[in-house]
């Protein structure tokens, strides 16, 4: 079954801003391999120029789908979960993101499109500080395996 084309260009806020530990950016950058010490001292990162541990640049897609996750499970999208794998991502920042830091997400669907027997489906975010200053925009497509005919 295709996914609802309705759903493209419907936007999604974050209930609740994601509040950037040391801790989490630390875990993320052992969990993807990356020893660099800016992402786990502080002393580290302010000798490099910055004012806090730096998170490393795929660090947002722990928390950037967090708005469209309302989305992903509306029975009217017509998303099968349980075939969903992630397609791609990209970003794009106006900063780094650091320790400390209080972001939120808007969160829209901008295309939905077939691709053989699987959907596609690609949100972009824009992602925020609570006050408003832009952080950094992200692209994801996800892949529902066999949905379309």
């Amino acid at each position: 079954m295709a996914l609802n084309r309705d759903f493209v260009g419907r936007t999604y806020a974050s209930s609740a801003p994601y509040e950037v530990s040391r801790v989490k950016i630390r875990e993320f950058a052992a969990a993807i391999g990356d020893g660099n010490p800016i992402y786990r001292d502080k002393e580290a990162a302010r000798a490099a120029g910055h004012p806090d541990v730096v998170a490393p640049p795929t660090f947002p897609i722990v928390f950037s789908l967090q708005g469209g996750s309302e989305a992903l499970v509306d029975p009217e999208l017509g998303l099968n979960i349980a075939m969903v794998v992630h397609g791609e991502q990209r970003f794009e920042y106006i900063r780094p993101i650091y320790a400390g830091d209080e972001l939120v997400t808007s969160s829209t669907i901008t295309d939905i499109r077939s691709a053989g027997r699987n959907e596609l489906m690609t949100i972009r975010s824009e992602v925020t500080t609570v006050s408003g200053e832009a952080v950094c925009t992200t692209y994801n497509t996800i892949v529902e395996r066999g949905g379309a005919a």
